[in-house]
């Protein structure tokens, strides 16, 4: 039997990931009281029973102390039953945007500063982050990458990846990308946006492509950029790092930023034991 611990974060995607576990056919079980958690694994992991997939769901709750579910944890392990636990993560301005958008009270903060809470629970939860098999960051995914990351995981079997990197072009007139990692200005090579042609087409179009890769310089620039990033992820997943942001920008992010944001994923991608995504923030904004 397949048996999946789901925690994490409040508001850091642990009630989707058990909807998409279940509909990619697990027993799935949320908020089961402390008490009941010895039990219901003894009972779910009979020989003689029928389910073959299992995901519960556990998470800080004001009327319980998650050191007894982490106790029961440790006792489940030592009587030799196996788990492996998902921690659903997300950085603290994500967490903060998503409950005041659902007006939700934090279950370690009632009545208090969401900020507080958020505190808090990063204190209960840190050594159960540490010993999580699988830590998924929810921050910049979409619910379509989640589902695919899920199932990847726990349907096709394949590889964990700890590592999410993200290649973000973007616009410098429209602000530095707040979550960005590393920053990289191209703003050094000519500007399509002045070639009449060009100007309304964008670095997913064929014509800017070849426009800005016939510079020298932007093959120099994506060679360094690609080795350099090449020597840093795998120190990065060293230090367990679990989401990395690259902004690549131009003036207006829509010519040489999408250009090379592109040029540098199909360089980085299949190349590691890493998940990679592009997305261009500007690349819709009206000129």
């Amino acid at each position: 039997m397949r048996f999946v611990i789901v925690t994490g974060m409040s508001g850091g995607g642990k009630s989707t990931a058990l909807r998409m576990l279940e509909d990619a056919g697990f027993y799935c079980v949320d908020n089961l009281p402390v008490l009941l958690i010895e039990k219901f694994v003894e009972l779910i992991a009979t020989p003689e029973g029928e389910v073959t997939r299992v995901a519960l769901g556990l998470d800080v709750r004001a009327d319980q102390a998650f050191a007894d579910v982490q106790r029961i944890l440790e006792k489940l392990k030592g009587n030799g039953y196996t788990f492996e636990i998902l921690f659903m993560e997300a950085n603290d301005r994500t967490l903060l945007k998503r409950y005041k958008e659902t007006r939700r009270m934090h279950p370690l903060s009632p009545g208090g500063r969401i900020e507080d809470g958020i505190r808090r629970e990063r204190e209960v939860l840190g050594s159960t982050r540490m010993k999580a098999d699988y830590v998924i960051d929810t921050s910049n995914l979409l619910t379509r990458e989640l589902k695919e990351e899920l199932d990847r995981i726990f349907v096709q079997n394949e590889k964990y990846n700890s590592l999410i990197v993200t290649i973000l072009s973007f616009g410098f007139k429209y602000g530095i990308p707040a979550d960005a990692d590393l920053v990289f200005d191209v703003r050094f090579l000519p500007n399509p946006f002045y070639v009449d042609e060009l100007k309304h087409k964008t670095g997913n179009d064929r014509e800017v492509q070849d426009y800005v890769m016939s510079f020298s310089e932007a093959h120099t620039f994506i060679e360094k950029l690609a080795d350099m990033v090449s020597f840093l992820i795998p120190n990065y997943v060293k230090e367990g790092k679990y989401q990395l942001v690259i902004g690549i920008g131009c003036t207006g992010g829509k010519h040489r930023s999408v250009t090379l944001a592109n040029k540098l994923y199909e360089n980085l991608k299949d190349k590691g034991e890493y998940g990679i995504k592009i997305a261009h923030r500007d690349v819709g904004q009206s000129i």
